[in-house]
């Protein structure tokens, strides 16, 4: 599915205005079932749905393994998908109850995640330090990555990476699904967590951090900045957190003596 489109608009620069056609970003309704009920709409950018979802499922404690889902089913329009559970697992939540949407804005967005996830997170307890010379180089390789960015202007990036380099990357008009699919795209590929690190271009509020803390993952570095209670959880559990990553400047919140 396209995930940008292009559109006519009128462009005014130094005193001249001009017809030209430009390219948008695509704003997108996906609805995830689960056993036939809807749970959720979550607008987003038409990719990598089925990492979404999965990531989705996991960071709202729906699932707790990929084994608790037992099929997957994108409609051809993609906009829906069906997720059977195994019938012998869990039943849902309360917080089942009810059709909420999730929009990409900040501020107003509805979310499944309570603060009080936080408190059955667990400290991290396998740390790990990054060089700053390797944050530099993992925020070079993330940058030119960015592709639809480029294009458009209307996208927030996530990675999942190794000190070494960036295993999964996605764009999305949400910086929250852009996280929920690099962290999806980790599930679906059996990956180990706990030696990760997670890279994003958008603000790192409470509830990015602790979608990262619940896969044990010891380090998130943004290009942009933190909230303050994301910088109070980061030191509760252990997490380093670093912001500003840009060029060879960077600010570390917490664990300064690593450095």
């Amino acid at each position: 599915m396209e995930v940008k489109k292009q559109v006519e608009i009128l462009k005014l620069q130094g005193g001249s205005k001009f017809l030209i056609q430009d390219e948008v970003i695509i704003e997108h309704p996906f609805t995830i079932y689960i056993n036939g009920e809807d749970l959720v709409t979550i607008l987003c950018t038409p990719s990598l749905l089925i990492e979404l979802t999965v990531g989705f499922l996991f960071s709202e404690n729906y699932i707790d393994t990929l084994d608790e889902i037992q099929d997957l089913e994108v409609e051809e329009n993609s906009k829906s998908i069906n997720v059977s559970l195994k019938e012998n697992k869990r039943p849902l939540r309360d917080k089942y109850r009810g059709r909420r949407t999730i929009t990409s804005g900040c501020g107003k967005n509805t979310s499944f995640y309570n603060i009080v996830d936080s408190k059955a997170t667990s400290k991290i307890s396998k740390k790990m330090y990054i060089k700053p010379v390797s944050v530099v180089q993992l925020m070079r390789e993330f940058n030119k990555l960015s592709v639809l960015f480029k294009e458009t202007g209307g996208v927030h990036s996530c990675a999942l990476a190794s000190e070494d380099g960036i295993l999964f990357y996605a764009e999305d008009i949400g910086r929250h699904n852009a996280l929920d699919k690099v962290l999806g795209s980790g599930h679906l590929a059996s990956l180990v967590f706990e030696d990760k690190l997670v890279l994003s271009t958008g603000r790192i509020s409470s509830e990015m951090l602790i979608k990262s803390a619940k896969r044990k993952i010891p380090v998130i570095i943004s290009r942009s900045a933190p909230t303050s209670l994301a910088i109070d959880l980061a030191k509760e559990l252990g997490i380093t957190l670093i912001g500003f990553a840009r060029g060879d400047k960077m600010n570390i919140y917490n664990n300064f003596s690593e450095y």
